[in-house]
């Protein structure tokens, strides 16, 4: 197709290691450097573990779930096209506008964990009061390193696929070496007796864990961009349900051994000092002030890794929505050029380049609101492999899913328990500004819905469905 056509269409150019790299990227990110440390102290080191590994055993299933849909309809917007061939228009938009939230949440966080984690490594750099919000001084130098990497983030998107894939994996690659030296130098450094105590039972054993458990779907969020960038994806339809597959085990193992490595170099008393548990755990390994500011790169690049995978899932998210008239047309615009879909990536910009000044205190309230988005997405997609399983057996599926029944619903049980986790009388419920945020973009979607399905109507979101389906039918 000539990239000077006036109807250009994404460009299917991602191979293997650029799908596992925006994958695994996307869900190591940033948080394990700042956050292990909050998780040991809560749950105890194998309570922190065993967290992860159960919190990790429910995205399994419901990655299983979305390595199955997106063999069998590797169309743009993923959840978008499984919940809307399972429940329809209505359904689609709920489940696809839950997940933005998510990715958005995750977006606005790295603008403002950049310069976070900039000033641990320039103690003074912060300067220019501007305001304060929720108790947090926002610095003028501080917002600017925010603005700054969020636009270039945004420039990488907008200049095609193709370039945010070679960026993600020469910096995966970084965060995957520096996090071999560590884990493979706690375990022959550290030592069993810092582990104590294993469980934290301050809030009960039970209330630890799920403490760090409700933590686990914005950790893990990432696999889901897959999906989302299906129709850039250079691999037989079966292939891209392994490579999900893989990623999610791969970040599974990862965030449980920088736990184990953690608490095997620093004792208690030590991780309730420490800042950055994870720099300080790493100095700690090899005894030099390097070690720990090699990690704090890797924290760096982690941002950078999961920056880049969500401004691809963001975007190709809301063109989807709004390539089949579930929002304003002008989101769903491409590229002539670099068959990127400009508008979203622009939108998505100006909200994270606003995010930093907010603050880090206020980002926290969004970052749980999109955690909620993201579980109900999860809900919608599990519940969508159910429906179609049975409405559908016939449906060819290139990654089939053994014993579908079970994973199905065992993958509905346990999204439904994770959003069990933020209703009120959970130890980890929502906050009331926690609510107004979620309850807020809830509102803004309807209005956005209900306006454009006045103007556009629902028959072109089935025309366009089917052309799509059409289209990918006999290419696995």
């Amino acid at each position: 197709m000539n990239n000077s056509s006036p109807h250009p269409e994404l460009s299917r150019v991602l191979a293997r290691k650029d799908v596992l790299a925006l994958a695994f990227g996307a869900m190591i990110g940033w948080g394990w450097i700042v956050l292990t440390g909050n998780w040991i102290v809560s749950a105890g080191s194998v309570g922190a573990i065993s967290a992860f590994l159960l919190g990790g055993l429910v995205i399994v299933l419901v990655g299983l779930t979305y390595a199955e849909l997106a063999s069998a309809m590797p169309q743009v917007g993923g959840e978008h096209v499984y919940s809307y061939r399972a429940m329809g228009h209505f359904a689609s938009f709920l489940c696809t506008w839950a997940i933005v939230l998510g990715y958005i949440s995750v977006v606005a966080f790295e603008a403002v964990a950049l310069p976070t984690v900039v000033e641990y490594l320039f103690p003074s750099y912060s300067v220019g009061h501007l305001w304060t919000i929720a108790g947090w001084d926002v610095k003028a130098t501080w917002v600017a390193v925010g603005v700054v990497g969020s636009v270039a983030m945004m420039v990488i998107n907008y200049l095609g696929v193709r370039t945010a894939a070679l960026v993600q994996k020469v910096v995966t690659l970084l965060i995957l070496v520096v996090g071999i030296m560590f884990i493979t130098g706690a375990l022959f450094e550290g030592e069993l007796g810092t582990m104590q105590p294993l469980f934290h039972a301050e809030n009960g054993v039970a209330g630890g864990i799920m403490l760090v458990i409700i933590m686990v779907p914005f950790m893990f969020v990432g696999f889901d961009v897959i999906p989302q960038a299906a129709e850039e994806i250079d691999l037989p339809f079966r292939e891209i349900g392994r490579v999900l597959m893989v990623s999610v085990v791969l970040a599974v193992f990862w965030y449980a051994l920088i736990i184990l490595g953690t608490s095997l170099m620093l004792t208690p008393d030590a991780l309730a000092d420490s800042d950055l548990a994870v720099p300080d755990a790493m100095q700690a390994v090899f005894q030099a002030p390097w070690a720990g500011k090699l990690m704090v790169l890797a924290g760096i690049a982690g941002i950078l890794t999961s920056w880049n995978a969500f401004y691809v899932g963001g975007s190709r998210a809301l063109y989807a929505l709004a390539h089949c008239g579930m929002l304003p047309a002008f989101l769903g615009k491409l590229h002539p050029r670099h068959r990127t879909p400009v508008n979203a990536i622009l939108l998505i910009g100006i909200l994270s380049s606003l995010a930093p000044l907010l603050g880090r205190s206020a980002m926290v309230w969004l970052v749980v609101a999109g955690g909620l988005g993201i579980v109900v997405a999860y809900l919608f997609v599990s519940l969508s492999f159910v429906i179609l399983r049975h409405r559908e057996p016939e449906l060819e599926r290139p990654f089939r899913v053994r014993h579908p029944r079970l994973v199905g619903w065992l993958a509905i049980l346990l999204s439904l328990a994770l959003i069990g986790l933020y209703m009120p009388g959970s130890p980890s419920a929502l906050k009331p500004i926690e609510w107004a945020l979620f309850a807020g973009w809830t509102i803004l979607g309807l209005a956005l819905y209900g306006w454009s399905r006045q103007r556009y109507g629902t028959q072109f979101t089935e025309r366009q469905m089917r052309r799509e389906l059409r289209q990918d039918s006999g290419r696995g």
